[in-house]
């Protein structure tokens, strides 16, 4: 087992802050953050791939991302860190059906209806993963104590403040490196 997987929220792109921030307390070399297709079929199809060809170590996901690492853990056996993860995104992104714009690059897509189908055929209840859950209580596009009940038989770290986007990633930085490499 190698590195660790970053994968990024809806409309979002592999390359952002967070990915930046955990290659650079990492290693370059060590954090793959794939672009993902809008299609959650052909988004955990990558995922899945990417994680049986490389074997990590650790899955970081946030917020659409946190849902898809959560499928990932639980088929794989593997530890995850989620910042604010969606738990329903079938339900919370049904305002976005049509056509989008990725927010890191402007570049249009469309989100049809049927991803949100697609979508329920990922939950899973976090049983078999091991899971860091990061939340912050401002978080005004998801809220914060859905996924602190869903996650609540795991390590869940509640911030009073912040946002969505978790901004300061970077103070979790040593956390999150403790967490990949405890037993």
């Amino acid at each position: 087992m190698s590195g660790l997987l970053y994968i990024h929220g809806f409309a979002s792109c592999g390359r952002g802050q967070k990915s930046t921030a955990l290659a650079d307390y990492f290693g370059q070399g060590s954090v793959d953050a794939p672009n993902l297709p809008p299609s959650p079929t052909d988004a955990v199809s990558l995922l899945e791939r990417m994680v049986e060809e490389k074997r990590y170590k650790l899955i970081v996901g946030s917020s659409l991302g946190g849902y898809y690492a959560t499928w990932l853990a639980e088929k794989y056996g593997l530890k995850a860190v989620l910042i604010t993860p969606s738990t329903v995104p079938f339900e919370t992104l049904t305002p976005y059906v049509g056509v989008q714009e990725r927010f890191c690059d402007g570049e249009p897509f469309i989100f049809e209806a049927a991803y949100l189908e697609a979508l329920k055929t990922f939950q899973v209840m976090p049983k078999r993963g091991r899971y860091l859950v990061l939340l912050q209580s401002e978080d005004e596009v998801l809220d914060y104590r859905k996924a602190q009940k869903f996650y609540q038989d795991h390590r869940v770290i509640v911030e009073y403040g912040g946002n969505h986007r978790f901004e300061n990633i970077t103070d979790y930085l040593s956390m999150i490196g403790n967490f990949k490499h405890a037993t």
